[in-house]
């Protein structure tokens, strides 16, 4: 039976007492997939979230996270942190942490060992530029992060950690790569995650599509074989939203 897990990113949006609200609305939803289902919330909203939640099956995390346990890191949040909230899983390197916030496959790196180390599942981000993608470059660039950040963990522990392919060209955009290349990028993950390690690693990864998921088009991006789920974005924000998209990965379960 196929794997799924849909990953609601709340970004940088709603105060403590909207997340509440939300996610109490969200469990009142009584998703049949409730483990399968996850929401990522800024660090304010964290235990607010955890307590709308609680008794419902609905995973929660954080967004980012310090790689080093405590330290002169002002503004920065540690893994044991996280931990002691309880959270579920934490992202890793999205392209806005990369973009923005000067992220790198060393940092990243670090991170998912980090957490690793804490038993919190880390959903990684991967994924290229439409400059990247116009010249014919997103395999070798994809491969390229895959392979750094991943550096130096085992397969047993590699097995843990979801991957989320994200297209920078369709986060946020309203653009949406076609199934067929929202597959053939997740495909071309798995094989060389499988090359990386072995096949049966490669196979038991959860890989996600990051790329504006919304009602309209989950189902025919469910439906692909590499695709596990997605990391879904401003669809995430919309009870009506996000729960047509737990609910398609449910009928596929």
């Amino acid at each position: 039976m196929k794997k799924f897990l849909i990953a609601g990113n709340w970004k940088m949006n709603k105060l403590a007492s909207e997340a509440l609200d939300f996610c109490k609305e969200l469990a009142a939803q009584n998703l049949t997939n409730a483990k399968d289902v996850a929401v990522l919330v800024p660090f304010t909203d964290l235990k607010e979230t955890k307590e709308g939640l609680a008794g419902s099956g609905i995973g929660f995390g954080a967004q980012n996270v310090h790689f080093e346990e405590s330290g002169a890191f002002t503004g920065e949040v540690s893994v044991p942190m996280l931990k002691e909230i309880g959270v579920d899983y934490c992202v890793v390197g999205h392209s806005e942490r990369r973009e923005y916030f000067a992220e790198t496959d060393e940092t990243v790196n670090k991170k998912l060992i980090a957490l690793l180390n804490a038993g919190i599942t880390p959903i990684l981000c991967v994924g290229e530029s439409l400059e990247v993608r116009e010249q014919g470059g997103e395999q070798t660039f994809v491969a390229g992060q895959i392979l750094a950040d991943f550096a130096g963990i085992p397969a047993s522990e590699a097995a843990k950690i979801v991957v989320a392919y994200e297209p920078i060209w369709a986060i946020g955009t309203g653009k949406t790569a076609t199934p067929e290349q929202a597959e053939e990028m997740c495909a071309f993950i798995r094989g060389v995650l499988s090359g990386n390690y072995d096949n049966a690693t490669g196979d038991s990864i959860l890989i996600l599509y990051g790329g504006s998921m919304k009602p309209s088009n989950a189902k025919e991006l469910l439906e692909k074989p590499d695709i596990n789920g997605g990391l879904i974005g401003g669809a995430s924000l919309k009870i009506d939203d996000f729960t047509a998209i737990a609910n398609a990965a449910a009928e596929l379960g």
